[in-house]
């Protein structure tokens, strides 16, 4: 509802135009609206009116018009801030990878543990990863909905740093699933669970090396407008937001017939 307001609001204009009648245009070619006298302006106000009273649907035809080429153009900035930041986005030195390691397809998700929506996508790019079976996965820790969310990428991380690769995806599938806040009790009972070392973990969450790898995926997202989770790029497309198994399916599917 929101959207459409909005695109009322912006295709305002240029439905006086089209709605013009006929007679005005032939008494103007050149037409200048600021030009018309007031008693112009409110006579072809009421043309309008009535134009648009007995053809209602060109409301909507104009809104639908501006809605495509408002999204067409956000998918050529995104396709430009995917490209410049291609490197930071495939090769940050630590985000943990998955998958097929020599996939033909990669997919990167910025990600958030206490987001709704990224616990619903998770199964479902997992079902997307295992089903498929060439894709690259890169995971990045985005931490941006409070304390809790901060605290659960710190110790992902963490455990990255101190167990490896094999743990962090372990830590990271309990975290995605947690029930409640991540306190000290439920982080370390997810470390013992796992057969890790909490202590270690734990020690190692208030690390430099730890700051520095959020601060430098904040920065990446603020570079390319990434303001909310999950957010994901596919390829060279940016998808923002939560997409359905089938969905993500088909932009694999249509990527792949684009590279052939």
């Amino acid at each position: 509802m929101f959207t459409s307001i909005k695109a009322l609001r912006g295709t305002a204009a240029a439905l006086c135009f089209l709605a013009a009648p006929m007679a005005v245009a032939q008494d103007a070619p050149d037409f200048d609206f600021g030009a018309m006298t007031p008693e112009q302006r409110a006579a072809f106000g009421v043309q309008v009116r009535a134009y648009l009273l007995d053809n209602p649907q060109v409301i909507m035809e104009a809104v639908a018009v501006l809605e495509e080429r408002e999204k067409a153009a956000q998918a050529a900035q995104d396709d430009a801030l995917v490209a410049n930041n291609m490197d930071r986005l495939l090769d940050d030195g630590f985000s943990w990878v998955g998958g097929n390691p020599e996939g033909d397809i990669t997919i990167v998700e910025f990600s958030d543990y206490r987001c709704g929506y990224c616990r619903r996508a998770h199964p479902e790019v997992q079902e997307l990863i295992e089903s498929d079976g060439n894709i690259r996965f890169i995971l990045k820790e985005f931490p941006i909905l409070g304390e809790a969310s901060m605290t659960s990428s710190r110790f992902a991380i963490a455990t990255k740093i101190v167990a490896g690769d094999e743990a962090y995806k372990a830590v990271h599938d309990a975290l995605i699933t947690l029930e409640g806040n991540p306190g000290n009790g439920p982080l370390r009972r997810i470390a013992e669970t796992l057969g890790l070392d909490a202590d270690l973990i734990m020690a190692e969450m208030g690390s430099e090396e730890v700051s520095r790898r959020i601060a430098e995926t904040r920065a990446l997202a603020v570079a390319m407008n990434i303001n909310g989770t999950p957010s994901f790029v596919f390829g060279d497309q940016m998808v923002r937001g939560y997409a359905p198994l089938p969905t993500m399916q088909q932009i694999v599917a249509e990527i792949r017939a684009e590279a052939d």
